[in-house]
């Protein structure tokens, strides 16, 4: 089940607008004190910029939503890429748009044009994925019905993460949500009902 959407990496990208410098930093971050320490090194590095942008989107349900137009006209900068972060659906991410002025002023809608142009860059930069809850089914097999889970792994939706060789074989499957059901019928049909599920837990991973 797909829960939201974030990045990968953090990118630096760099554009330049009627003589001004933008240059967008982006992170992944999952809290905003980690967010506001980013800020922070980022305003440290480009202390002489005319401006540095922040927003920030932290929580699954977006919960965490900030911004600064860091002495902009309000409305213009921060505040603009917070709406463009929620309407991609990306949270869990820090932005800093840092802005060395270049003379000519841009206007309302060309700072909103700017800033916004400069973090959807910074976005593809870092590249967008998926953050999915997902399943994990740990069960204990025979040896001998290992290679037809591999196979049965192989061809449907299933990732192996873990195989641990003891007395007999504790295995450990990565699924959606919606395939438990299927996936502890299948392995009770391929191991002829002598497996066992062992354990079964959630994880929320980035895809």
């Amino acid at each position: 089940m797909i829960l939201y959407k974030t990045v990968k990496n953090e990118a630096i990208v760099e554009q330049e607008i009627k003589k001004s410098k933008f240059i967008a930093h982006i992170k992944p971050v999952s809290t905003k004190d980690e967010a506001d320490e980013f800020i922070a090194q980022i305003r440290a590095i480009h202390k002489t910029a005319t401006h540095n942008v922040p927003a920030i989107v932290v929580g699954h349900k977006m919960e965490v939503q900030w911004a600064s137009d860091d002495g902009e006209p309000q409305g213009t900068s921060g505040a603009p890429i917070v709406q463009m972060l929620v309407n991609e659906g990306v949270s869990d991410v820090v932005l800093v748009v840092t802005r060395y002025f270049g003379g000519i002023k841009l206007g309302t809608g060309g700072l909103v044009r700017a800033y916004t142009s400069s973090a959807k860059l910074a976005l593809e930069e870092a590249a967008i994925c998926d953050v999915k809850q997902m399943s994990v089914l740990s069960f204990d097999i025979d040896y001998t019905f290992l290679k037809s889970i591999e196979r049965f792994c192989e061809n449907s939706e299933v990732e192996i993460l873990n195989i641990n060789y003891t007395e007999k074989v504790l295995i450990e499957l990565l699924t959606d949500l919606e395939n438990i059901d299927n996936i502890i019928k299948r392995i009770e049909t391929i191991t002829s009902g002598s497996s066992r599920l062992v354990d079964k837990k959630e994880m929320i991973l980035k895809i």
